[in-house]
């Protein structure tokens, strides 16, 4: 909500939403919704999204992070990278986690973060995520920055690249890995690598945000809210047809294939995403300016 808080104030514009929060101290994608296309953050919300996190072995937090308080210290096997290798399909599809208490899941009205920050633990029930894929690759080993720093001089560190559903925590699947490997594990970064389609490299930073409205081409960095769909076919109407979709009446397409489809008016203006059902193309939601 900071970041949207900002671009407020340098677009001019309240309509402003963005489509899954990230951790503090997590970096990446952060897809943003600006003016009328706020309207399209609930399809965003839903996508798939991607990470790549380093899993920290040998450690356990009550945060299942990096950033809290080591509960158990435990030594990494030998052969924790042939093991945890072994462990990833058993992690894939569809898994089971229970919501850290470290999070924004509310049980009776209380977010379990607040819960947690007054010593507070209550009993959290296991949800259920998809892991689309789960892969590991050897990670950078994490050097201590003094004497006194409780972590270990050299510790073992895996990254994992994570295709996941809405939903997944990554500290958890860390977590959950560290225990079903023996020794314990916890998450050491985070970031976020797609979100809704799109990627990291299209991605800019909030300091090249300001730059580009510092030269009034702020616009110039917001892409057609109609690129979120761009998975979905799209159809061109003429005049009588657009003219029904603003309307918002049905339209009547017999011999079109069921599935979700995006509108165009004949000048190339996106209209609305709608789907085909039973032989008509009902809007789901319209994005044409009014």
């Amino acid at each position: 909500m900071d970041v949207c808080a900002k671009l407020r104030g340098i677009f001019h514009e309240k309509r402003v939403g963005h489509a899954g929060t990230l951790d503090p101290m997590a970096t990446g994608v952060l897809p943003v919704f600006i003016g009328r296309a706020t309207r399209a953050v609930q399809f965003a919300e839903s996508g798939e999204k991607e990470y790549l996190a380093l899993l920290q072995l040998g450690v356990t937090t009550d945060t299942q992070d990096m950033w809290g308080n080591i509960l158990e210290k435990k030594p990494v096997p030998p052969d924790a990278w042939e093991r945890l290798n072994d462990l990833l399909p058993q992690f894939t599809g569809e898994i089971e986690q229970v919501p850290p208490m470290y999070s924004a899941v509310k049980i009776n009205g209380k977010k379990l973060y607040e819960l947690a920050r007054k010593g507070v633990e209550v009993e959290r029930k296991a949800r259920p995520v998809t892991i689309h894929s789960l892969t590991a690759t050897r990670g950078a080993k994490i050097k201590s920055s003094s004497p006194d720093d409780p972590w270990p001089e050299e510790a073992n560190a895996f990254f994992l690249r994570v295709r996941c559903s809405k939903g997944t925590y990554i500290r958890t699947l860390c977590h959950d890995l560290g225990q079903a490997l023996g020794c314990g594990g916890c998450m050491a970064s985070l970031r976020r690598t797609m979100a809704c389609g799109f990627a990291l490299p299209q991605a800019v930073t909030l300091e090249q945000v300001q730059q580009a409205a510092d030269r009034g081409e702020a616009e110039d960095l917001l892409l057609p809210v109609d690129s979120l769909f761009a998975h979905h076919p799209a159809l061109t109407l003429k005049a009588p047809a657009e003219k029904k979709v603003r309307n918002g009446a049905a339209l009547s397409a017999p011999k079109l294939a069921e599935g979700e489809y995006r509108l165009y008016g004949e000048d190339g203006i996106f209209l609305a995403l709608s789907r085909c059902e039973k032989g008509k193309l009902v809007t789901i939601k319209s994005f044409y300016e009014v």
